[in-house]
């Protein structure tokens, strides 16, 4: 295959013929079952590879009772190797400050350090190495060309220059696309109206951000008298939170921008991000680009792969990292994959409907479990919602309750028919999506604050109830 090495070795003057759809030909179009016995050796020397660099896979594989030598298939390593969780990590790097113990190049040859936010519980270190930099650049700029973009487009990257991945490793991708990189990043007041001004002049070809950012960033141009279609933008992707992918949220972006929209990412630890990402061909969904990092969609309970056409959480295994290879990481979603033809002519497993959201961003409300990433949707579809809104879960006596706090448009919340008329229209249409009955209350538009990074919705009150009746019980002791 088309310079498939590891630790992997790309020229960086490759670059396809200019009509080509495809980065690596081979590669991208192989049988699956020739890829998947590529895949195992190269799991065979990645698995090697860690055990004799890095202690926490040594100590965690001999628990497990695990050896790389015992690894003979996919099988193996998929009913043998135990997942690593985001907890094992923490715990690694508090032991082992600052990058932990399953760091496996030395200290001079780290070249990026980035990492998570740290607001809850302890931040994670990501040490990257100068030759991972090169590969995450490779893969990143693979994969946007497959979206379409082509060196000498202009490439706007409208996410948080920080610790975060997302905008480095777009950035790294358009750099080596050789497109021209626009990096105007998120995050400083007064930046949104700035931007619309500056994406007004410029018209880029491509953008990079969030869901949400992109949604806000489309009214604010308007507040400033521009039409988000002047831009015109051709390709727009996503990362960091669910919504590109699902088909209100994606509809209204394309409708906002006249763009086509690609739902793309993973984990921050999984960098490069795009390993799930659409196409061209199939920009509705991700593709699992499985010789950049290895998916499996597993059972939650057992972590063993599920077949094809079921619901699962991604478990990623980094193919081309050697700074701190991730093996087997436990994402914490929720998707579904298919193994069909793709339009594009890949022959990778597909996500069809994206990543719903997170196991752990579920919850529960009289028996039906409820993902917000479906209320974001349902209210997308809606054509009098404001752009914003808060899911309250509250308890009242002993049940669970729904409240749904969304914005209406202008003209809607002036009249007062027109704002019982979308609040009966909210209701019915969250209980056919539900199938439950939830509490509305309509707000003016831009009553709730807006964000340049990921949408937090969820506010869930039912601890204050456990606290108050708690306290009740205590003063009738």
């Amino acid at each position: 295959m088309e310079q498939w090495s590891f630790p992997p070795r790309y020229d960086e003057d490759y670059f396809p013929p200019a009509g080509s759809r495809y980065w690596f030909p081979v590669r991208e179009t192989m049988p699956a079952a020739e890829r998947e016995r590529a895949i195992l050796m190269r799991l065979q020397d990645v698995c090697r590879y860690a055990y004799e660099h890095a202690p926490f896979y040594r100590r965690k594989w001999e628990e497990a009772g695990f050896h790389p030598r015992q690894l003979n298939s996919l099988e193996d390593f998929e009913t043998r190797v135990p997942v690593v969780k985001k907890t094992d990590l923490r715990a690694s790097q508090s032991a082992h400050p600052p990058f932990g113990d399953y760091v496996c190049v030395p200290d001079d040859e780290i070249f990026h350090i980035h990492g998570t936010s740290g607001t809850t519980g302890r931040p994670t270190a990501f040490a990257i190495g100068r030759s991972d930099w090169r590969a995450i650049a490779n893969a990143h700029a693979r994969i946007m060309w497959g979206m379409g973009m082509r060196p000498g487009d202009m490439i706007c990257i409208a996410a948080i220059f920080s610790l975060y991945l997302g905008s480095w490793g777009a950035l790294a991708g358009a750099e080596r696309l050789r497109a021209k990189a626009f990096p105007f990043g998120a995050g400083a007041p007064g930046m949104s109206a700035r931007l619309a001004q500056w994406l007004h002049t410029m018209k880029p070809a491509g953008f990079y951000g969030t869901p949400s950012y992109a949604i806000h960033l489309a009214e604010v141009a308007r507040e400033e008298k521009l039409n988000p279609r002047d831009f015109r933008i051709k390709y727009m992707f996503f990362s960091g939170e669910p919504g590109a992918s699902v088909p209100g949220v994606r509809d209204r972006i394309e409708d906002l921008y006249g763009a086509r929209v690609f739902d793309c990412g993973s984990m921050a630890e999984m960098s490069p991000f795009m390993n799930v990402a659409g196409t061209a061909e199939t920009h509705h969904g991700m593709l699992c680009w499985q010789d950049v990092v290895y998916t499996e969609v597993c059972d939650p309970a057992t972590m063993t792969r599920v077949p094809y056409g079921q619901r699962g959480t991604p478990v990623y295994t980094h193919l081309e990292r050697t700074s701190q290879p991730m093996i087997r990481l436990l994402s914490g979603d929720l998707t579904l994959w298919v193994d069909e033809d793709n339009p594009c002519g890949r022959t990778y497993p597909r996500l069809p409907q994206g990543v719903f959201g997170r196991i752990d961003d579920m919850f529960t409300i009289r028996g039906e479990n409820i993902y917000p990433s479906e209320i974001d949707a349902a209210l997308n579809q809606l054509a009098h919602y404001g752009g914003e809104h808060r899911i309250v879960i509250t308890r009242e006596a002993a049940m669970d309750e729904l409240l749904l706090r969304v914005e209406a448009d202008d003209p809607t919340h002036r009249s007062p028919a027109a704002q019982a008329a979308f609040r009966d229209e909210v209701a019915r249409k969250l209980q056919t999506v539900l199938g439950i009955r939830t509490r509305v209350e309509v707000l003016a538009p831009h009553a709730l604050p807006r964000t340049d990074f990921k949408a937090r919705r969820v506010i869930d009150d039912r601890e204050v109830f456990r606290s108050l009746n708690a306290e009740l019980e205590r003063s009738r002791g």
